[in-house]
């Protein structure tokens, strides 16, 4: 069976909070669903609209480690309370579709459907591409979104390997925003900037080259030469401790540069 509304100006947030806006008015947040494997099911097939959810696949994402005996009728049950919120009068006329037939379970968004991690996506790939043509312009404003949805927990309280796979994924697109900001910062002559971007980015990762470069790159840009010597020397101390490889021959000839 299927339920179908019509859309106008659908928002769909599935990171740092669960919630759907309809014109800029928040129609359903986290009070609406019963608890977090209510929460779970809705982001799941949110993020997995593209095609039917067979009922055995969501029963992993929600019991990862043992499904009870009863847990046909306990997906059933949550799956009932979600076509019953997604069907209330707040939905009316919002384009939705959620068909629950032959063991699967799928949800639509009208075309024009709006969610933020897809939205985040879509804008660290057009900052990359912006910093790859050299347009700082075009790339600090999407590498800013970017960062600012990656930046925000998923599914904070749940447990399993879908939502850390998920987290995970977030974590990645945040330092490559990172990346991106911090680069087009020292473009545009703001280090300090730049500084404070590279940081976050080499504490999220540690021996990402990339950011290390713009680490130092950002000190030097500041009139901190020592803080960029410094920061290449423990950098190329963490990789032979720990991985046992030198810095790239980009690393060190950017080094080599700041030294001269």
């Amino acid at each position: 069976m299927a339920n179908v509304w019509r859309a106008m100006g659908l928002r769909i947030y599935v990171t740092g909070r669960v919630a759907v806006e309809v014109d800029g008015q928040v129609v359903i947040d986290e009070r609406r669903f019963r608890g977090k494997q209510d929460r779970l099911v809705f982001v799941y097939l949110i993020c997995e609209r593209s095609r039917p959810v067979a009922k055995e696949e969501l029963a992993s994402v929600l019991w990862p480690e043992e499904q009870s005996e009863a847990w046909e009728a306990a997906l059933s049950a949550l799956t009932s309370r979600l076509a019953k919120l997604l069907s209330s009068d707040v939905m009316a006329g919002q384009g939705m579709s959620f068909s629950r037939s032959f063991g699967q379970y799928q949800l639509r968004l009208p075309s024009d459907g709006w969610v933020d991690i897809e939205a985040g996506n879509s804008a660290l790939d057009r900052a990359e591409a912006a910093v790859r043509a050299g347009d700082a312009r075009n790339a600090l404003g999407p590498a800013a979104v970017a960062a600012s949805i990656a930046r925000r927990p998923f599914l904070p309280g749940v447990d399993g390997f879908w939502r850390e796979s998920m987290q995970g994924k977030l974590d990645r697109q945040l330092v490559r925003a990172l990346d991106c900001l911090g680069e087009m910062q020292l473009e545009i002559g703001e280090p300090q900037t730049a500084l404070e971007s590279a940081l976050e980015a080499v504490k999220l990762d540690p021996y990402r080259e990339r950011a290390h470069r713009c680490l130092m790159r950002a000190y030097a840009a500041t009139g901190n030469r020592a803080k960029a010597v410094a920061a290449y020397h423990e950098f190329r101390e963490l990789l032979a401790n720990e991985v046992g490889t030198d810095p790239e021959p980009e690393t060190e000839a950017l080094y080599l540069k700041i030294l001269d």
